[in-house]
């Protein structure tokens, strides 16, 4: 599991921008999750090949002067229980005011690594200015300007060596399924209902789980472990810090899991925060399940209901349309197995390894038939093709010309992947590589 590091301080010193500039670096996954309030996020970032897990805890003023510090004080005790690391930012412009010093005390108490970090230090006048803030107590600072990136290396060459390492360590080797979805789809009673009893408190109030519990399923010849996870809901919907961290440990939970078992209320619809969540597991490269629960309740079921039904999922995870979706009822313990049957089949795809031989036997003949469009008069010549060594299905094609391959022939060459391999429920990346 990755370390955590949490961004703190005062309102307006600039941690969003800093924020924003940190997950930025990574090329790949790089998502501020939606579910979370006012200007906190939480995000994935990296630093010379160690990857670490950003919070910016954000502030906000309301009320007194003394409500604020109330708010101040909660929000940064929260993250450092949470935290392996805290920067905490501070503004040059605005010199020491007594919310830093507030929040200087509480991290001083800590015995977490604090990195000072002077923002909006893009002068060298305001290096001199930036001297006051040794006041705070803290021994080594950091003068950055989030806006430029000025300063940044330093601290993150910094902040990664105090950082433990936090590999998973899964003793059993078990695949992780994590049940995810909006609050109140019936998630903690899907595994309820699988287990055969209520180890899960269910009520009809959303939210009612606020973490991340494994469980180890073991029946009908499967064995693996489940992860319910609380809901994620829109970021304006969020309100308490507990839910918060409920939901960033729900997202955690995507990351370090292999498949997800996305369930929604097919009476409410697969919307846009559903959306977000099976983009969110895309981005991450995870197998995905789509499971439209309480079907039992939907009116006027017809013929071609599940038909249209699924067409319109679909549609709105174009152009990620090879996704199983299976439609369930937790109350009636309808196709609940065959829920759980497609999840082991998707774990099974997204660990599968092709031969390079055949590999090359199937994808060489479909590349020479239709060939990378030309591009300036210049033509891309695909001579062999391999499986990478990732834990996600992902491919390297070597040419002579891979600047000129565009992305419609990427997902030309996907597609034919999936006709050939089954990569159902999966996603697939492919890379075209100088030969």
């Amino acid at each position: 599991m990755m370390s955590i590091v949490a961004v703190v301080g005062r309102p307006n010193v600039g941690k969003s921008t800093f924020f924003n500039r940190m997950i930025q670096r990574r090329e790949a996954i790089v998502d501020a999750v939606s579910g979370v309030t006012r200007d906190r996020h939480y995000g994935k970032s990296d630093w010379n090949g160690k990857d670490f897990s950003l919070i910016d805890t954000g502030g906000y003023v309301k009320g007194s002067e003394d409500v604020f510090e109330a708010e101040i004080d909660k929000q940064v005790q929260l993250a450092i229980d949470e935290a392996d690391a805290i920067i905490f930012m501070v503004d040059v412009e605005s010199g020491v005011t007594g919310m830093d010093q507030e929040v200087a005390k509480l991290l001083r108490r800590s015995k977490k690594p604090i990195f000072l970090a002077i923002n909006k230090v893009d002068t060298s006048s305001r290096m001199n200015d930036a001297l006051e803030f040794y006041s705070l107590g803290f021994e080594t600072q950091y003068p950055i300007s989030s806006i430029s990136g000025s300063g940044t290396g330093d601290l993150l060459d910094d902040l990664i060596k105090a950082l433990p390492d936090k590999e998973p360590v899964d003793n059993s080797h078990l695949p992780r399924f994590a049940v995810v979805g909006r609050p109140n789809a019936g998630k903690s009673s899907f595994i309820n209902a699988l287990i055969g009893e209520d180890r899960y408190i269910v009520t009809d109030v959303a939210g009612t789980t606020r973490d991340s519990i494994d469980t180890k399923y073991d029946r009908f010849g499967f064995e693996f472990n489940l992860v319910d996870t609380a809901g994620i809901r829109k970021k304006s919907k969020v309100k308490e810090d507990l839910e918060f961290y409920s939901v960033m440990r729900s997202v955690r939970a995507i990351e370090h899991c292999d498949v997800i078992i996305l369930v929604f209320d097919a009476t409410r619809g697969f919307d846009g925060q559903v959306e977000n969540i099976f983009w969110l597991a895309q981005r991450n490269n995870k197998g995905i399940v789509i499971v439209a629960n309480k079907w039992d309740l939907v009116e006027d079921k017809e013929t071609s209901t599940v038909k249209d039904y699924e067409k319109y999922i679909r549609q709105q995870c174009e152009p990620f349309v090879d996704v199983p979706i299976v439609f369930i009822s937790t109350i009636t313990k309808q196709r609940l197995y065959k829920a759980i049957e497609t999840a082991v089949e998707v774990y099974n795809n997204r660990s599968k390894k092709i031969k390079t031989s055949e590999l090359n036997e199937v994808m060489l003949p479909i590349i020479q038939n239709y060939p990378p469009p030309a591009y300036k008069g210049k033509y891309v010549k695909i001579k062999f093709c391999t499986q990478l060594p990732t834990p996600y299905p992902s491919f390297a094609f070597f040419c002579n010309l891979p600047q000129y391959v565009k992305e419609p022939y990427k997902r030309y060459i996907e597609n034919k992947l999936r006709e050939n391999f089954d990569f159902s429920g999966v996603p697939i990346t492919v890379y075209f590589r100088k030969k």
